[in-house]
């Protein structure tokens, strides 16, 4: 009966029912799991003094480790049924989550329903559940361009007939043979977005919704000068900001030097630079650390991998950078070697946040880069976010169910 069921199923069916990539998934769990501990490391310090007037964890020093847990279990819920889910679905579907989140975006501006903390205005609180609805949208974005962008031959497509006679004619005609006609919707629904964050005053988030389509046009092969073109505006947007904006002007001056204000804007990267030193070769010992006790501020969200360092010392720091590293290179294995083109551009678009969240969040940490707000995958404190990270690997996990099927155009 049950090789008759069998036999009664699509091919697609068939398809979408082969073994996930092992590889993949033990890397995914095992940065989960060491995630787990650092959070229970790094915070129960914090939440039993609960200092916090914003939170109240009631004295209890497992109160963030117990939420971001059960964030974890319904995170790796949501990973393993997405997985069984053909990820050809993930078309139709795309523009309904990238919607969604422009929306619950959005409601962040709507009282009693937005919420605010850290100073910013970007979360959203339906029930007992807070979580930031631009986490939703940076992965509604990748499977919104990876959707559309698979539709691409990777060969120039053949010119529309445009008339001459008018101007708008033979302009629509240049515009169309530099490939820029093709790149305009995405361009309004990539502005659209980056405005409703904007509105949230929300810098990170912007940053990685960039790259993430970035990463996808690029897999896509659209032409490099058109990246080019972007880089070029981009940055020349960011240095205009910059030397505009008395605030950025000194975060960059802070960030070159953090002892010019000890206890002020350079006391976290001071802290932070202090607890990686700290550590040294083997380190001081898991719940060891010190700078946990009060003295660097979010150990146990965007600076835990501080606490690593000092805990686990520059060898366990390198074992969780290469665990990322696996786990980056894997991902990009199962681009290449994806069904088809949606699959490949909705992989690489996942492993790319990821590649880049991990970079960015580490070279804060480590006074490489200046202060972006950027969360550690897996690592730092939210369960939302750790939630829709796992979901994410479960995308990249369907599509390695068909990895073995013959490519598909």
């Amino acid at each position: 009966m049950a090789r008759k069921a069998k036999r009664d199923l699509t091919i697609e069916q068939q398809l979408a029912r082969g073994p996930i990539d092992l590889p993949f998934l033990a890397l995914v769990m095992l940065l989960t799991a060491i995630g787990l501990i650092m959070v229970l490391s790094a915070s129960y310090a914090s939440a039993m003094y609960n200092l916090d007037p914003a939170i109240d964890t009631g004295g209890d020093p497992l109160y963030f480790f117990k939420r971001q847990f059960g964030f974890a279990l319904l995170g790796v819920f949501a990973m393993f049924v997405i997985s069984k889910i053909d990820y050809q679905h993930f078309r139709w579907m795309s523009v309904f989550v990238l919607g969604a989140s422009i929306v619950l975006m959005l409601m962040v501006f709507v009282p009693g329903i937005g919420k605010s903390g850290g100073g910013a205005l970007r979360w959203v609180k339906i029930g007992p559940v807070r979580f930031q609805p631009s986490e939703i949208a940076k992965v509604g974005i990748i499977m919104f361009f990876a959707a559309g962008l698979s539709k691409r031959t990777g060969q120039p497509a053949p010119p529309k007939k445009w008339s001459k006679r008018t101007f708008t004619g033979r302009m629509a005609a240049r515009l169309d043979r530099v490939g820029l006609l093709e790149l305009i919707p995405y361009g309004v629904v990539l502005a659209v977005v980056l405005g409703v964050i904007a509105l949230q005053h929300h810098m990170s988030a912007m940053v990685l919704v960039v790259v993430a389509a970035a990463s996808v046009l690029f897999a896509s092969g659209i032409s490099l000068g058109w990246f080019a073109a972007g880089g070029a505006l981009v940055g020349g947007a960011l240095v205009w900001i910059i030397t505009q904006t008395d605030y950025m002007k000194a975060r960059i001056e802070i960030w070159q030097d953090p002892f010019l204000e000890p206890r002020d804007g350079g006391f976290q990267p001071i802290q932070s630079m202090t607890a990686i030193g700290s550590g040294g070769l083997l380190g001081k010992g898991l719940g060891n650390s010190s700078q946990k006790h009060l003295f660097l501020p979010e150990e146990h969200n965007d600076y835990i991998f501080s606490i690593a360092c000092e805990e686990l010392g520059m060898v366990g720091a390198c074992v969780i950078m290469a665990l990322f590293a696996l786990l980056i290179i894997r991902g990009f294995w199962l681009a290449l070697h994806a069904r088809d083109r949606f699959g490949t551009l909705l992989v690489v678009g996942i492993t790319s946040l990821t590649a880049f969240q991990t970079f960015f969040n580490i070279g804060v940490v480590t006074n490489f880069l200046p202060p972006t707000g950027i969360s550690l995958p897996f690592f730092s404190y939210g369960g939302t976010a750790l939630a829709i990270q796992l979901a994410e690997m479960g995308m990249v996990l369907s599509v390695s169910r068909q990895i073995a099927a013959p490519k598909a155009e």
